[in-house]
């Protein structure tokens, strides 16, 4: 296949990045609105939570299935079905009346998102020139990476001028654009096989997400019901068995999991499944440290984490553009070297931390951020053969669905844990010693990444 860098893969990345970026920033922006939304619809805190754990759910789900789509369907048809189910959803939250309409919506939005983060990348896999893919890849990384850095900033702008229906309302045009992008720009690159759906496998995929992620999202109240965190974790670990066993005796499995034979992808995997933990984890540190110790508005807490996240996205290409010039070491390295020394500052400074303080190191640690994530993916998918690169790309995105859920559950653990001990601290001096300990446990995840990728990096280069 002729490879070429034209305006048309731009903008088919362009467009397939959009969706993408809508349904990560509503994740995002709608987390402040909790409180307004639990008045509004008469809901506690457990039952909202499910805006974004039915969110997390579904997306998680269409990961794997992303290399079954790609073989069977049109790149086109595959982006035109997810940007119009994500318009559904987002009429069905504008318009809602009730809480079940409200969590539908959002739900219809994970569908679409599920299937236009990996068929983003994808793209970028199968057209893009080799010597161009660290940079588009790092394009891709930035549309969905700066998502989250507005995503407070925006929910908290437009439910203070406007109200939370804006918030979807306000995205319409940009899904639209998308959807007329991608009606311009993609094409198809190679042509359609038609093969059967491993419907046991999907069920097993279901059952161990749908386990796994509720589990986890139940883990900060481990110490009043044990069983809602420890009967949905077994179900989820005993579907993942079952998985494994009827992928290995089936012909065409939901996954192709021979690509875990491949050490140096697996170890690449392990490094971006850890760096996401971290990522979303401190992403949750920060905004409550801001509004709990430090006494600021959500939106306050969302302009400061602003600059920090929003650099580490726009670094992601140019960061790519070093990987394709000078390999994946130098990059990922310097890159994860920052972000321990980052966190090592977080945790010492972890029960005192000034505005400007968060402000200049969360910079830092984005800096690094920006320098790893992209080119980690696109490094580990360099390890498979072609064939390969769907199975591979569907585990990443999978992963980082599953990272994000299990990172906020950690941290919000170590938080509610150390909020709950009678110690005779106040509240908010509780919520700093729990920030601490959760900025030690991130630093742990980031010494065990680093040691990944220096073993996986320089075996390589």
């Amino acid at each position: 296949m002729n490879r070429k860098l034209n305006l048309k893969l731009v903008l088919s990345i362009i467009a397939t990045g959009l969706l993408s970026f809508c349904g990560v920033i509503i994740e995002t922006a709608t987390n402040i609105t909790f409180p307004t939304l639990m008045k509004e619809f008469s809901v506690n805190t457990a039952s909202i939570q499910w805006m974004t754990t039915g969110y997390l759910l579904v997306a998680s789900i269409m990961m794997p299935l992303s290399a079954f789509l790609k073989k069977n369907f049109t790149s086109k048809k595959l982006f035109t079905t997810a940007a119009i189910l994500f318009l559904i959803g987002l009429i069905l939250d504008i318009t809602a009346t009730n809480f079940i309409q409200l969590v539908g919506g959002r739900v219809i939005q994970g569908v679409g998102a599920g299937i236009a983060l990996p068929l983003m990348f994808n793209i970028i896999l199968e057209q893009a020139p080799i010597n161009k893919i660290g940079l588009l890849m790092g394009i891709g990384t930035l549309i969905t990476a700066i998502a989250p850095a507005i995503g407070p900033t925006y929910g908290g702008l437009v439910v203070d001028v406007y109200g939370w229906r804006e918030i979807f309302l306000f995205l319409m045009p940009v899904v639209i654009l998308a959807l007329i992008l991608g009606l311009l720009s993609i094409h198809q690159s190679s042509k359609p096989t038609h093969s059967s759906l491993d419907v046991i496998g999907l069920i097993y995929v279901a059952a161990t997400f749908v386990g796994t992620i509720i589990g986890f999202s139940n883990l900060s109240s481990i110490k009043e019901t044990p069983f809602n965190f420890f009967v949905p974790i077994v179900i989820g670990i005993i579907a993942l068995i079952l998985f494994i066993r009827h992928s290995s005796r089936t012909n065409s499995p939901l996954l192709n999991l021979k690509i875990f034979k491949n050490k140096s992808f697996s170890l690449h995997l392990v490094a971006f499944f850890l760096i996401q933990i971290i990522a979303l984890g401190i992403s949750f540190i920060l905004p409550n440290y801001i509004q709990l110790v430090n006494h600021q508005t959500a939106l306050t807490a969302g302009l400061i984490v602003l600059p920090g996240a929003a650099l580490g996205a726009v670094l992601a290409p140019l960061s790519g553009t070093i990987y394709d010039k000078l390999g994946a070491r130098k990059p990922i390295m310097f890159g994860i070297t920052l972000q321990i020394i980052a966190m090592f500052l977080f945790f010492i400074k972890g029960k005192n931390l000034t505005t400007l303080y968060i402000l200049s190191i969360y910079i830092l640690l984005m800096i690094g951020m920006g320098s790893v994530m992209g080119n980690t993916m696109t490094n580990a998918l360099q390890q498979l053969d072609e064939s390969q690169n769907a199975d591979g790309n569907g585990m990443f995105n999978t992963v980082q669905q599953f990272a994000g859920a299990v990172g906020t559950a950690l941290v919000s653990t170590v938080i509610s844990l150390s909020q709950n001990v009678n110690n005779g601290l106040s509240y908010s001096a509780k919520t700093a010693v729990g920030a601490k300990n959760s900025f030690l446990m991130l630093l742990i995840f980031l010494i065990i990444a680093c040691w990944s990728l220096n073993i996986v990096t320089k075996s390589h280069d």
